[in-house]
């Protein structure tokens, strides 16, 4: 009986292992991806040493799997929240019971990446990387209103940059397109407003903008 016994332990054991062992793997397919989009943002920081650009690759490539491994997560959850419990005010509570663990492990994993290529980086290529893990919106953005708005004082354009730094900080642990275009759209709703304060009419300022662009696209033909 004793040995029976034994025998489920570790039959039960074995199996846990082996279930552990499945979840954590993860598709060969979606590591070339992560690896090839790591890759093309090495690809500009000019690092000299082929074993630091491998690296640095791996480090990237890395984030954006646990930041996946996250988000994947708190939404199998959520899910799994929404069908279990009916009660609706408890259910989001749960919602933002479970939100709220994952932006804690989030804002760990991105203090804990940011150390990683401190070690490996300088400070112009860690924003280099920033940006390359938020298609360039930053350096796009404060090109387009520094255009639009030729007279923007030292002040407003130190504003302007700074907010869309913070947004960049949130954008770079979206989990899609979209979650990190909505956090630079929530950012530029704030300059928005501030500019607004400031005396600046933006629709009007957007019209001549695009007119005054119209009008280059024209002169090149």
């Amino acid at each position: 009986m004793k040995m029976f016994k034994k025998i489920i332990t570790v039959a039960l054991l074995v199996a846990t292992c082996s279930n552990v062992v499945a979840q954590s793997k993860v598709d060969p397919e979606y590591v070339k991806v992560t690896n090839e989009r790591a890759q093309k943002i090495v690809n500009d920081l000019k690092i000299k040493s082929a074993a630091d650009q491998l690296a640095v690759r791996d480090i990237i490539a890395e984030q954006y799997r646990s930041l996946n491994k996250i988000q994947d997560g708190r939404d199998a959850q959520i899910a799994e929240a929404k069908k279990n419990v009916t009660d609706k005010e408890k259910q989001q509570k749960e919602v933002e019971k479970l939100k709220a663990a994952a932006d804690k492990d989030i804002a760990s994993l991105h203090k804990s990446y940011l150390k990683k290529l401190g070690k490996k980086l300088n400070a112009n290529q860690i924003n280099q990387v920033k940006d390359g893990m938020t298609y360039g919106v930053l350096p796009i953005t404060v090109a387009g209103y520094n255009d639009m708005l030729p007279n923007l004082t030292a002040a407003q354009k130190k504003y302007i940059y700074d907010a869309l730094v913070e947004a960049r900080e949130h954008a770079m642990d979206g989990g899609s397109s979209k979650e990190k275009h909505g956090w630079f759209g929530k950012y530029k709703g704030r300059i928005n407003n501030y500019l607004s304060k400031q005396g600046y009419d933006l629709n009007k300022e957007s019209a001549d903008w695009h007119k005054r662009i119209e009008e280059k696209e024209k002169n090149k033909k």
